[in-house]
């Protein structure tokens, strides 16, 4: 008797156990599978933009038969980024010759220029823009001269080595030339180019063409082709020669319509 309750007691406990595990395994079925880190391709976040410049000065001296001194001044700033851009320069050049054997000294070059630029991107080429830009030029008897004016314009190439934009749009323009002061709307064509020609050296040009609307045989044109090298590793330190020409078809009494300036200067970047 004793042996028969031992051996049924061992069945009880045999299938009790039996049932624990049972339902143990059940439950570890059922149970959802612990999460696994996600797996992203997403790609790094991207630099905070921020303003990008640069400031050279350029001088050039001669003596013999001419003195003459030329002295140039450029600055300009950018910010970029993928929903707008700004952009602002400004240049000045002062020069002065004079003749063996004459006492009085000519004025070569006086002149003070800025402008400033805002694009809005609509698109990753193509943009609405704002520019405003005044002139100053003894020389050439322009006391001032003040373009306001805005577009569209459109990246047609756009990549890190180059880019290639049209802007087209309306403007107005306030001067004085001489003892004559003018003011009129402008249509303007502008053109942008910039080629990297390798990691420490580039390539930069520029025109636009400004006629007025009521009599286009009235216009300006301007232009600038330049090219730049590093100088220093850390590309702080630049060499940079670069043409600019600015040509007026309705210039002041006795001045000419073109005037043309080559510069050689040396650039800090910042």
């Amino acid at each position: 008797m004793k042996t028969g309750k031992l051996f049924r007691r061992f069945i009880l406990n045999l299938v009790g156990l039996a049932g624990v595990f049972s339902l143990h395994a059940q439950n570890q079925a059922s149970a959802p599978a612990p999460a696994t880190p996600a797996l992203t391709n997403a790609p790094p976040p991207k630099p905070k933009a921020v303003w990008k410049g640069s400031a050279a000065v350029g001088a050039t001296v001669t003596g013999g038969n001419s003195q003459t001194t030329l002295a140039t001044a450029t600055a300009d700033v950018d910010r970029k980024t993928d929903a707008n851009e700004w952009s602002a320069g400004a240049d000045a050049a002062y020069g002065q010759s004079k003749t063996s054997g004459q006492t009085e000294t000519t004025t070569t070059a006086n002149l003070v220029h800025g402008f400033t630029q805002y694009n809005l991107l609509f698109t990753d080429r193509f943009y609405g823009y704002a520019r405003v830009e005044a002139r100053h030029d003894d020389v050439a008897a322009i006391r001032y001269r003040v373009s306001l004016g805005g577009g569209a314009g459109y990246y047609f190439i756009k990549n890190t080595n180059t880019d290639l934009s049209l802007e087209v749009g309306p403007g107005y323009v306030w001067q004085k030339q001489g003892a004559d002061t003018s003011d009129f709307a402008t249509l303007r064509v502008g053109e942008k180019f910039h080629q990297a020609l390798s990691d420490r050296a580039r390539l930069w040009e520029s025109a636009e063409w400004l006629p007025q609307v009521d009599k286009f045989d009235n216009y300006y044109v301007n232009g600038e082709l330049g090219i730049e090298a590093d100088m220093s590793k850390d590309k702080k330190l630049s060499l940079r020669s670069y043409v600019t020409d600015s040509f007026n078809k309705e210039p002041a009494a006795g001045k000419k319509r073109n005037d043309v300036t080559w510069v050689t200067a040396i650039a800090y970047k910042f």
